[in-house]
């Protein structure tokens, strides 16, 4: 029997139009643009603005821009996955939302939560239906609005994010092309130092949660940079070594860009220079879900049928992982 393997052959992004610079971000808390480059790598991020609007708003452009690339009619989506630490509610799933607004209405959907690799976790997901036989489109889109849960008066959390969707499709081939190879990986011990205190089921909201400001991101930096230098690297190197890839037959490393020193750390590590990595965090910030798919897209018109590419990310959970992708197609 024929194997089949995901192929990505479409990738969309939507950024706001609003861009947030670290020289506004000086006139609201203790920092600087010095202190965030030198520290995070991050110049400036998009927020979304607009009474009303959240994380399904972005995830519909970037949709409706990847059917139109893809030349899909919304009918027929067979499944839609949505990452996303910020829903645009408790329930229904905000990949439910993103269906009804862009028309997709004979596919199923459903949301994934892996926070910072939420959108790997949901690739790797998707990439499964496709290789059962039984689906011939699947959508896989990264979105957050981060802006919504953080606090603007943190500053070693506040540079650091932005909001942001990108979109990828996901159709069967039998080339040696697509989703090859995965490493997932979670440790719920790290979730101490990397969480939203209140808004569960632990601790409902209350006018004392929301007094104590227990419904934004709360993190320890130091102990997350520790595990993410540690974990990103070795699920990437270990995905290099299962396929006796080495350092100059990969094209690109397409990291999380959640801090650049981070990311210089992990390239450090499989041996790769600066001009084979994907980087955009100077100019979108960390927008958690829509890393790696933003990263695709801005890079897209570089890409070539069979380049060879590892995706990694690192996020709180602890969750981690890496995807082996042979890119599929050259840029229209």
């Amino acid at each position: 029997m024929t194997k089949i393997n995901a192929l990505i052959t479409g990738v969309q992004g939507y950024l706001p139009e609003y861009i947030l610079t670290n020289d506004e971000l000086s006139t609201m808390m203790d920092t600087s643009d010095e202190w965030i480059m030198s520290r995070i790598g991050i110049k400036t991020r998009h927020i979304l603005k607009g009474e009303g609007l959240g994380t399904s708003d972005m995830a519909v452009v970037a949709v409706q821009k990847l059917l139109e690339e893809t030349n899909t009619k919304p009918e027929d989506v067979d499944l839609l996955i949505c990452a996303t630490v910020t829903p645009d509610m408790q329930f229904p799933a905000t990949a439910n939302i993103i269906c009804d607004k862009v028309g997709i209405t004979n596919a199923f959907s459903f949301d994934i939560n892996a926070a910072c690799s939420g959108f790997i976790y949901s690739l790797v997901t998707g990439s499964k239906y496709i290789e059962s036989g039984q689906y011939k489109k699947v959508i896989v889109v990264g979105a957050d609005k981060m802006s919504s849960i953080v606090d603007y008066q943190d500053r070693a959390v506040a540079p650091i994010f932005g909001d942001a969707a990108g979109a990828i499709m996901l159709e069967p081939t039998t080339e040696d092309l697509g989703i090859i190879d995965s490493i997932l990986r979670s440790d719920g011990s790290g979730r101490i130092y990397l969480h939203q205190k209140a808004g569960g089921s632990v601790k409902p909201a209350s006018h004392e949660t929301i007094n104590a400001r227990e419904h934004y991101i709360y993190q320890e930096g130091q102990a997350v940079f520790k595990w993410a230098v540690s974990k990103m690297a070795d699920v990437s190197v270990e995905m290099m070594e299962r396929h006796n890839i080495s350092s100059e037959e990969l094209t690109w490393l397409v990291p999380h860009q959640a801090n650049m020193r981070i990311i210089d750390a992990t390239a450090k590590r499989m041996g790769l220079q600066r001009e084979q990595v994907m980087i955009n965090i100077e100019k979108y910030g960390n927008t958690t879900s829509g890393t790696i798919p933003l990263c695709l897209w801005d890079y897209k018109n570089e890409l070539k049928k069979g380049d060879k590419l590892i995706l990694s990310a690192f996020g709180g959970g602890f969750t981690w992982g890496s995807i082996y992708v042979k890119w599929g197609y050259n840029a229209k």
